[in-house]
């Protein structure tokens, strides 16, 4: 039997030959044989890492940047075909470089052994100790030996999560479910922060994030406006990314002189638009940080606290805006989608972390009336399965 070519690669990174042959760790033009020998193609590349393979983290790194942007556009173009939405401009795709997440989540345990820090093994629950990585900024793997020292002072068998963000003044740092019993745990924990000179540090024993370290304020900036950053707020994954969804955004809306931002969070896209912007969000946290955000700037943004999976934006409240921005989270905005749809609003931008929900809902708007006018594809999780794209339907 003939080597197989392997053709593409499936929304889980494995590659598909022309027979539905799937091959683990393939690259489109690599030759399978029967025997599940490889033949590298010409879009295979050297894996920088030396946890690839193992780490949960990525899934990639064995492609080209050509079969990598491949990868991401194909994800977003076959969620549009899935339900038969071609768009009228398909963008090229924009990937994040190496080195640019500026937040994630590591795992961390330890016991009778070595403590262990880093991301999961894939489809498993061990941890990979994180001895390098090639898609976290430099300033968030730096913490992370210091992080795992300070972590082993726990006795007994213990497992906890480690959430780590790049803000305006440096590394925010979350850890939850970590043993800070007595004098010694939170001297070390003071002294970590400290020497680390840390934004923040913030420590959860069951009851919520309490702040044991913040010498100012800790923000973020976005749209140009420092915004206050609550413990474990969101935040794009890379900044670059950032930038291409809100410059999408912005795009968009221009010449639209009242604008809604549902699903608005701090307010990552709504500091970023022209004119008047009403904010609406359900996490009262991130929405506070928006309004205040949105006073000291004198900036016309108006923040609602409002959840819009229970009570969404109606068709007459809706009229009130001449464009609609919403980024949901992965589950989409089946009901919010429905009163857009049914409402006289003629411009939406949608941005999805998730294509399969962002199809869904667009065929909602398309058999309102709407057409898919462009669609962005965006890799800001470099070399991994997860991506996100920037959509315009107008009608």
């Amino acid at each position: 039997m003939e080597p197989e070519e392997i053709v593409r690669v499936a929304a889980k990174g494995e590659g598909v030959t022309e027979s539905g042959r799937h091959v683990a760790f393939t690259a489109p033009g690599d030759r399978v044989g029967e025997d599940g020998s490889v033949k590298p193609g010409p879009h295979r590349a050297i894996p920088p890492c030396r946890h690839f393979g193992r780490c949960g983290g990525c899934q990639l790194q064995h492609l080209d940047e050509a079969a990598l942007a491949a990868f991401v556009q194909g994800r977003v173009r076959n969620a549009a075909l899935s339900q038969g939405l071609e768009p009228q401009v398909l963008a090229p795709v924009h990937l994040s470089p190496p080195r640019s997440r500026r937040r994630a989540t590591l795992h961390a345990s330890g016991g009778k052994s070595r403590a262990a820090i880093g991301f999961r093994e894939a489809g498993a629950h061990r941890i990979v100790d994180m001895a390098e990585c090639h898609i976290l900024r430099p300033e968030l793997f730096a913490i992370v030996a210091p992080l795992r020292a300070m972590l082993a002072i726990q006795t007994g068998n213990w497992s906890t999560d480690v959430d780590l963000a790049l803000t305006d003044q440096g590394v925010d740092c979350g850890i939850r479910n970590f043993r800070m019993e007595g004098l010694e745990a939170t001297e070390a924990a003071m002294a970590f922060a400290r020497v680390q000179s840390l934004a923040r540090l913030t420590v959860d024993l069951g009851y919520g994030p309490e702040t044991i370290w913040e010498p100012e304020p800790v923000t973020v900036r976005l749209g140009g406006i420092p915004v206050p950053f609550p413990p474990g707020g969101f935040l794009q994954a890379t900044a670059d990314g950032e930038q291409a969804l809100s410059q999408a955004a912005r795009e968009w809306t221009m010449g639209s002189p009242v604008v809604a931002d549902l699903f608005s969070g701090l307010g990552t896209f709504a500091f970023a638009l022209g004119g008047r912007v009403a904010a609406f969000e359900a996490a009262r946290d991130a929405h506070l940080a928006c309004r205040a955000a949105a006073s000291r700037a004198n900036r016309q943004v108006d923040a609602f606290h409002r959840d819009l999976f229970r009570n969404p934006l109606r068709p007459d409240e809706l009229a009130n805006f001449d464009a609609v921005v919403l980024d949901p989270p992965r589950a989409g905005a089946r009901d919010q989608v429905a009163q857009i749809a049914s409402s006289a609003v003629g411009r939406v931008v949608y941005v999805s972390c998730n294509p399969a929900s962002w199809a869904r809902d667009a065929r909602t708007l398309a058999d309102a009336g709407f057409h898919l006018a462009e669609l962005r594809p965006v890799g800001q999780f470099r070399w991994s399965t997860h991506v996100e794209l920037a959509s315009l339907f107008v009608r």
